[in-house]
């Protein structure tokens, strides 16, 4: 064992976890026996450590290993890991959102973990219509909170399980799709910026649009860390949205821009 690893191997285990959190935010991405060479310490021990750290959200853990928190901003992740990032925030944002919904609303929700949250937080309200790309939310909303449920069809993007298509729905298989309304559109976003609302893959980006013009009110859902960021493709402009719901309140050029689009913005 080289005298770097015995300094490390004899710190005190704050000490060693403090290490092993910047470690993965210099590295990216690493798996447990990685660190387990790096810091010279047993495989059962690293895990123990990650596991507290991502309980901190210091970093993510993952099958196996574990991945910086804030590695690329924007890049796509598997949805188990994305479930595990800004937790409390997007149970914020989803009992935010939960209260612009009436009783007997028609609601169209968007791909992604974030709505999963609002869905969560719509459990006390009854008589919704709901028509959603996102394959996650049939398992996750009780049958008592809606009246109708529907799926739209498309191509499946299994790293966000959701499908991406057009915002249409059929009666039958073979007969004209039906024009379609909904009272409020929520749709998650991977950024926002002056510009306005953007994600990282363009078939998400058009559904998310379609579903924006088919609805008489939208309220966007982006956590804290997605504000000031633009990603590879636009969504729509900042008026094209009637609230931003965030978990905390935008840089002053952003809140300015906001509020000269007329975006109510609501984190609290």
């Amino acid at each position: 064992m080289d005298a770097q690893r015995k300094s490390t191997s004899r710190r005190l285990p704050a000490g060693r976890k403090a290490d092993l959190a910047a470690y993965v935010e210099e590295v990216g991405q690493v798996t447990v026996a990685d660190l387990s060479a790096h810091f010279g310490v047993s495989i059962d021990t690293i895990r123990r450590d990650l596991d507290e750290l991502d309980r901190q959200g210091a970093l993510v853990r993952t099958h196996g290993g574990a991945m910086s928190a804030s590695e690329g901003p924007g890049r796509d992740r598997g949805l188990d890991v994305r479930l595990r990032m800004q937790v409390p925030e997007k149970e914020k944002l989803g009992k935010l959102a939960a209260e612009l919904v009436d009783d007997g609303a028609v609601l169209m929700i968007n791909g992604g973990t974030t709505v999963l949250a609002l869905v969560r937080a719509l459990r006390n309200h009854r008589d919704l219509t709901i028509a959603t790309n996102n394959l996650r939310i049939p398992a996750e909303i009780p049958p008592s909170v809606f009246r109708d449920l529907y799926v739209f069809g498309g191509a499946v993007r299994t790293i966000t399980q959701a499908t991406t298509g057009p915002v249409s729905l059929a009666m039958t298989s073979a007969g004209p799709d039906v024009d379609i309304r909904a009272d409020i559109a929520f749709v998650a976003v991977g950024a926002v910026d002056a510009s306005g609302y953007s994600a990282s893959n363009l078939g998400d980006s058009t559904m998310m649009a379609e579903m924006i013009q088919r609805a008489d009110r939208t309220a966007i859902l982006a956590d804290s860390t997605k504000l000031g960021r633009r990603l590879f493709a636009q969504v729509t402009a900042l008026e094209g949205a009637d609230y931003l719901i965030t978990d905390a309140p935008p840089p002053d050029d952003l809140a300015a821009a906001l509020a000269a689009a007329g975006v109510t913005v609501i984190c609290d």
